[in-house]
């Protein structure tokens, strides 16, 4: 198992990847998709209109900056493991099934085929419409640490989605007389079958992973569109989709846990057995959906000691990185919430040997 970090565009920079090092990753998975350029998306729900920011200038992530990128994490003794997460922009239509789904797609085979040839191995996504949306943010976490939580009770599930808007960013401008979207299960899953059938043969070609993360929060429907992977079992039907390597999952332990059913244990294992696993983001919870609070990985509801049991038992050897971490009260929040995430996880997986098998 290895460690890495996951980083936002503004935050690739040198001090960020030497940060990484010094605190023991040895690889970064990076986003290159502009949120909110003034505070983390982690932690921020967005307005009800323009959600996390405005996408509609965004152009094709490019070769030349795909590779340099590599090169950069390279100079501190890093890898990309992944990128995560395609702009809105590149593939709106894709998920709203509109007129420009196939230029768009012709978009992302180019793009996939880019991060292969500079040495990206991962690429994870969400296919989702109204994206990671409805959390508030506060003192939710231990001793009142900044973190990020879900209350079904206190947010309109049946808000509709403003037109522009998809996954929870403004791709183009609105118009105020539109339709409100409406997606079904049916077509959520449609879609999905298209865009895997049409985008896995490119990722082989390409020796890249397409890594899917699961619906966060995992609730039936939100802002007019069901939800995809909303329940582990969800995981097995997309992988079947398309039986490949190329087709894997990218690992949220924290969405696991907050989901209704299945057991999250099982559901890793059986996971890592079929060697579908893009990465994982490393993050526990305390409560399911309706009602969640995002935790310390040492504090919440899932035994991450188990987990790593669990990985090791099925030979994973997979870049895992933390996620949401909860801030600390100092000069540097986001980057001691990082730490100490870091250095638990390191701690985990140097002493993984030691850990006894797994009783689950």
């Amino acid at each position: 198992m290895k460690i890495g970090l996951g980083l936002y565009r503004e935050s690739l920079n040198d001090d960020n990847f030497r940060f990484a090092a010094q605190a023991g990753a040895t690889h970064i998975v990076a986003h290159l998709t502009s949120y909110l350029s003034s505070s983390g998306p982690s932690l921020s729900r967005g307005s009800e209109n323009e959600g996390w920011g405005d996408c509609s200038t965004d152009e094709l992530w490019s070769f030349e900056e795909m590779s340099g990128l590599v090169s950069q994490a390279r100079s501190h003794g890093l890898e990309i493991a992944a990128l995560e997460n395609f702009s809105p922009k590149f593939w709106s239509d894709i998920l709203l099934d509109g007129p420009a789904k196939s230029a768009q797609m012709d978009g992302l085979k180019r793009l996939v085929r880019d991060a292969g040839r500079a040495a990206i191995p991962c690429i994870g996504y969400n296919f989702s419409i109204a994206g990671v949306w409805g959390w508030t943010r506060g003192p939710m976490s231990r001793a009142g640490a900044v973190s990020v939580g879900f209350d079904g009770s206190k947010v309109d599930l049946n808000s509709p989605l403003p037109d522009g808007i998809v996954w929870n960013m403004r791709y183009r401008e609105g118009n105020p007389h539109a339709v409100p979207i409406k997606v079904t299960n049916e077509q959520i899953w449609e879609r999905l079958t298209w865009f895997l059938n049409e985008l896995v043969p490119v990722a082989e070609e390409a020796g890249v992973r397409l890594a899917a993360h699961p619906d966060d929060p995992p609730v039936d429907a939100m802002r007019g569109a069901a939800r995809l992977v909303n329940q582990p079992h969800k995981y097995n039907r997309l992988l079947d989709i398309k039986d490949s390597p190329a087709n894997s999952t990218e690992l949220c332990l924290g969405s696991l846990q907050e989901m209704t059913e299945g057991d999250v244990y099982q559901t890793i294992r059986d996971i890592a057995r079929r060697d579908r696993i893009g990465y994982i983001h490393f993050r526990n919870v305390k409560g399911k959906v309706p009602d969640y609070v995002e935790t310390f990985i040492d504090d919440g509801d899932l035994d991450m000691v188990e987990v790593v049991r669990i990985l090791r038992e099925e030979n994973f050897e997979g870049v895992m990185v933390p996620d949401h971490t909860p801030e600390l009260v100092c000069s540097a929040p986001w980057h001691a919430g990082m730490a100490y995430a870091l250095g638990y996880m390191r701690a985990l997986v140097n002493t993984a040997h030691l850990l006894g098998p797994s009783t689950k």
